[in-house]
């Protein structure tokens, strides 16, 4: 099968040497329009896809991402596999500034975002107990290693709702919880990815200490920037490696999130709305038939 890895993030990650065919591309969806045009480009035996989160120039505020849009577009221009970059504050001493978490667990304390493709009309629930794609995380770990970038495999990703950062008694209640990393974007994405049948994989680049770290002055939009910039040749090589991973992995049909829609729909084909069904098409038409 063809595979083509989506990568969610800022836009300086498509600035890879040696990338060719390129091009950005308009996509609708029946959910709307994606954050923006989505750059598509090849590296050797690997189809690339870009999709700027929050828009060039970052223009679109977390709440107002259309996560379905941008999933489904992927899922429409063939995606198979999507690495979600993001920058999130730590909370542990232990990721300081500038590592790099495989993430592998999330909890979900948005609340106003639209969370699922699926609705009246026709309804499905997907298993999200183990919310991330171990094999392509296994892809990730392999790269980061060789590249000697500061990692860590697992870890709770808090998704707030912001935008505004946390307040200082928020910040130790998440980490009462054992949460590893705190961001505003991975939900309702890592779900809708999910129900899209993607593998997806979430890397998060600790950019500050939130506010809980009496050490460290409180988070801003400027000490943010700056580690992201000076990381940024990390990141690009290794989207850079995963392509090449994710172009080769003879097992990539066999992973189970290829399946997640398998049991997942539980209105009976009677009762399904032929209007939803039609719009549910370019996410589970596998099993919608």
């Amino acid at each position: 099968m063809t595979k083509r890895l989506a990568i969610i993030g800022g836009s300086g990650l498509y600035d890879l040497p040696g990338l060719t065919d390129t091009r950005w591309v308009s996509v609708d969806t029946p959910w709307g329009a994606p954050s923006d045009e989505i750059f598509l480009g090849r590296l050797g035996d690997a189809e690339l896809a870009f999709l700027p989160r929050h828009g060039r120039g970052h223009r679109i505020p977390p709440s107002e991402v259309n996560y379905r849009a941008n999933i489904a577009a992927l899922k429409q221009l063939g995606a198979t596999d999507v690495l979600s970059c993001s920058a999130v504050g730590g909370l542990r001493a232990d990721l300081p500034p500038g590592t790099f978490v495989i993430v592998d667990q999330f909890i979900d304390r948005t609340f106003a975002r639209e969370k699922s493709f699926f609705g009246t009309g026709c309804v499905a629930h997907v298993s999200m107990a183990d919310p991330t794609c171990p094999r392509l995380g296994d892809h990730v770990q392999k790269r980061l290693a060789e590249q000697g970038v500061p990692h860590v495999r697992g870890g709770t990703y808090l998704t707030m709702e912001g935008p505004q950062f946390s307040t200082r008694a928020e910040s130790h209640l998440y980490r009462s919880w054992n949460c590893s990393v705190i961001g505003m974007t991975n939900m309702p994405e890592a779900k809708l990815a999910r129900e899209a049948e993607l593998c997806y994989c979430s890397v998060s680049m600790v950019t500050d200490f939130d506010c809980w770290h009496v050490g460290h002055d409180a988070v801003t939009v400027d000490a943010i920037v700056k580690v992201l910039l000076a990381n940024a040749e990390n990141a690009r090589q290794m989207v850079r490696g995963l392509a090449e991973d994710v172009a080769h992995d003879e097992h990539a049909a066999a992973c189970r999130c290829r399946h997640a829609l398998d049991n997942a729909i539980i209105t009976a084909p009677a009762a399904r709305d032929p209007e939803v069904v039609a719009r549910l098409q370019p996410i589970a038409g596998r099993v919608l038939g």
